[in-house]
C-alpha cells in the first residue's frame, strides 16, 4: 500500500515494530524531542500523542524538526510513491530528484509541469507539507549527507556537487537539518548503521556511491537484460556489472554500475561535480531501486498462476532508461527483429553517426540517419520524421509528463503505435501498471503459464494485477526460455 494512503494507526504500528520495509516511504516526526526518524529507528518508540507522520523530509524540516543522528533517516531508498502515482506532486518530485530546481529554479520546474509557480507551491505544500524550494533544499541536504559519507570530496566540492549555490548556504542548511557541521556530519555518517561506504577519490570529478534498495532485489535479472541488449562500442555488460557513458546536464559521464547484495555501487567520472544529483536519480530509475518489492510480490502472488514465478524470481524490477530519446530510437529500430539483429543495427548507428561512445542524438539521426537506418523506406521516413520533431523541441519526452499525455504525444507520431507508447511509459516513466496485451512474447509467456493468450482475454484477466501490471509483464517475459526482443505483433 502506498505510504500516502496509510492511516496513522498503520504507520504507528510500523514504527512500533521497527519495520524497515517502510524506510523512505514515510517519516516519523517526534515532536517531544524535535527530531524525525525512519520507521526502523532503534530508539525507544515515542507515545502516539508525540508523533506526527510526514511524506517527505522537507515537511519535517518545515515543522521545525531535525534529522535523527542515530538512524540517519536520509540514508534510505526513495519513496515508491513518485512512480506509482501520476499526480502533480509525484511528477514534481521526479524532477526535483533530477536537480531541475538547482539548474532552472522553481520557475523552470513549474514551466516543465505546465503550472504557475504559485499554483505548484500551493499543491505541493498541501499534499507534501512543503513547497518546491523546501523540497529541493531537503534533497540537497540528503545528497550532501551521502557525498560526505561516501566520498573523499572536499567540503566545498560536496557543497557544489549537492547543488548549493554557496558555502554559507551549505553550512546553514546542514546546521538547520542535522544540527551539526558538515565535518561532524561526515564523521557521523561514516560510522552510522547505513553509511554508504568510504571511498578515497583521486579527483573531485570521480566518485563511488552505494545506492541502496529495498529487498528483495532481482538485480541479476536487470543485468541479464542490459547484457542481452548491450551495444558494442557503447555498453559493456556482464552478469554483475554494466558500464557506459551518459549524457548529463554538465557533460558526458562515464559510469560503471556493479551489483552488491542489496543495491548497486555506482562509480562515475563526471564532467562536473554538479551532475551528482541527476546521475543518482537516473541510475536509481534505470535499476528501479525505489520499488516496493514486498508489496508488489505480495499482490502478484495472490494470483496462483503467477505465484510460482514470483517465488522463483522475488523482487523483479523494471529496466529503466537513462535517456528517453535513445530508448525510443532503440525501440523503434529493434522492433520485428531478434535481439542479436537489433544489437547489430544499434552498433552500426552508434559507430557511423554517434559521437563519444554514445548512441546518436535525435539531431544526429535526423541529419544522417537516412544513410544508415535499415528497413522499408516508409519506416525509415517515419523514424527520421520523429527524430526531426524531437530535435526541434516540438516533441518532449520527460519523466514529469502525465501518462496519458506521454502516450498521446507518442501515438500522434506516424510510425508509433500503442505498444511502443506503452513500452516507453514502462521504461522511461517507470509506470508500474502497463499491460502490453498485444506483445507477442508476453502472450506466449501467458500461454505457457496457462493464462489467456488472446489479447482481449489477457487484458481482461490482467485487471486483477493492477496497479502492478508492468511487473506482471516482466514475469511473463521472463517465462520465455531464451532472450527475445519485446515486440508488438504489428509494426
Amino acid at each position: 500500500m502506498p505510504a500516502g494512503t496509510l492511516s496513522f494507526d498503520e504507520q504507528y504500528r510500523a514504527l512500533c515494530s521497527r519495520d524497515s520495509r517502510f524506510d523512505g516511504q514515510f517519516i516519523a516526526g517526534v515532536h517531544s524531542t524535535g527530531i524525525y526518524c525512519r520507521p526502523s529507528c532503534p530508539a525507544v518508540t515515542p507515545k502516539p500523542r508525540n508523533v506526527r507522520f510526514y511524506r517527505t523530509a522537507a515537511a519535517a524540516h518545515e515543522a521545525g524538526l531535525r534529522a535523527c543522528k542515530r538512524c540517519q533517516p536520509d540514508a534510505t531508498p526513495g519513496s515508491p510513491d513518485w512512480n506509482l502515482n501520476d499526480d502533480l506532486a509525484s511528477r514534481a518530485m521526479r524532477l526535483i530528484a533530477d536537480g531541475v530546481v538547482e539548474r532552472e529554479g522553481v520557475a523552470g520546474l513549474s514551466s516543465r509541469l505546465g503550472y504557475t509557480s504559485r499554483h505548484l507551491t500551493r499543491v505541493l505544500s498541501a499534499e507534501l507539507g512543503a513547497g518546491p524550494l523546501a523540497l529541493a533544499r531537503a534533497h540537497r541536504a540528503q545528497a550532501a549527507r551521502t557525498l560526505l559519507s561516501a566520498t573523499g570530496l572536499s567540503i566545498s566540492d560536496v557543497a557544489f556537487a549537492a547543488g548549493f549555490s554557496s558555502i554559507r548556504q551549505f553550512n546553514d542548511t546542514i546546521q538547520a537539518v542535522y544540527e551539526t557541521t558538515p565535518t561532524q556530519l561526515r564523521i557521523l555518517a561514516r560510522r552510522g548503521p547505513s553509511a554508504d561506504g568510504n571511498h578515497s577519490l583521486e579527483l573531485p570529478s570521480n566518485l563511488t556511491l552505494r545506492l541502496p534498495t529495498r529487498a528483495p532485489f532481482d538485480g541479476a535479472g536487470l543485468m541479464t537484460f542490459f547484457a542481452n541488449h548491450a551495444i558494442d562500442g557503447i555498453e559493456t555488460a556482464t552478469a554483475t556489472s554494466f558500464e557506459r557513458a551518459l549524457r548529463l546536464p554538465g557533460g558526458i559521464a562515464t559510469v560503471r554500475l556493479q551489483l552488491i547484495e542489496q543495491g548497486v555501487v555506482c562509480t562515475a567520472q563526471l564532467a562536473k561535480v554538479s551532475d551528482v544529483s541527476p546521475l543518482v536519480a537516473r541510475v536509481r530509475r534505470l535499476f528501479d531501486l525505489d520499488a516496493d518489492s514486498l508489496a508488489i510480490d505480495r499482490a502478484l502472488s495472490w494470483d496462483p498462476v503467477l505465484a510460482a514465478s514470483v517465488a522463483r524470481v522475488p523482487g523483479i524490477r523494471l529496466p529503466g532508461s537513462v535517456n528517453a530519446e535513445e530508448t525510443l530510437f532503440r525501440t523503434l529500430t529493434g522492433q520485428q527483429i531478434s535481439v542479436a539483429a537489433a544489437r547489430t543495427v544499434h552498433a552500426r548507428l552508434a559507430r557511423e553517426i554517434g559521437t563519444e561512445g554514445l548512441f546518436p542524438t535525435a539531431a544526429q539521426l535526423a541529419e544522417a540517419g537516412a544513410e544508415v537506418l535499415p528497413g522499408p523506406r516508409t519506416r525509415v521516413a517515419a523514424i527520421l520524421s520523429i527524430a526531426e520533431v524531437l530535435a526541434s523541441g516540438k516533441l518532449i519526452l520527460d519523466v514529469s509528463t502525465p501518462l496519458d499525455e506521454f502516450t498521446a504525444r507518442l501515438t500522434a507520431m506516424p510510425g508509433i503505435g500503442p505498444w511502443t507508447a506503452g513500452y516507453m511509459a514502462m521504461r522511461v516513466l517507470g509506470n508500474p501498471d502497463i499491460m502490453l496485451h498485444r506483445d507477442r512474447v508476453i502472450r506466449q509467456g501467458a500461454d505457457e503459464l496457462g493464462l489467456p493468450a488472446a489479447a482481449t482475454a489477457l487484458t481482461r484477466y490482467a485487471t486483477q494485477w493492477a496497479p502492478w501490471r508492468s511487473y506482471a509483464s516482466m514475469h511473463l517475459w521472463r517465462s520465455r526460455p531464451s532472450p527475445v526482443e519485446p515486440t508488438p505483433n504489428s509494426p
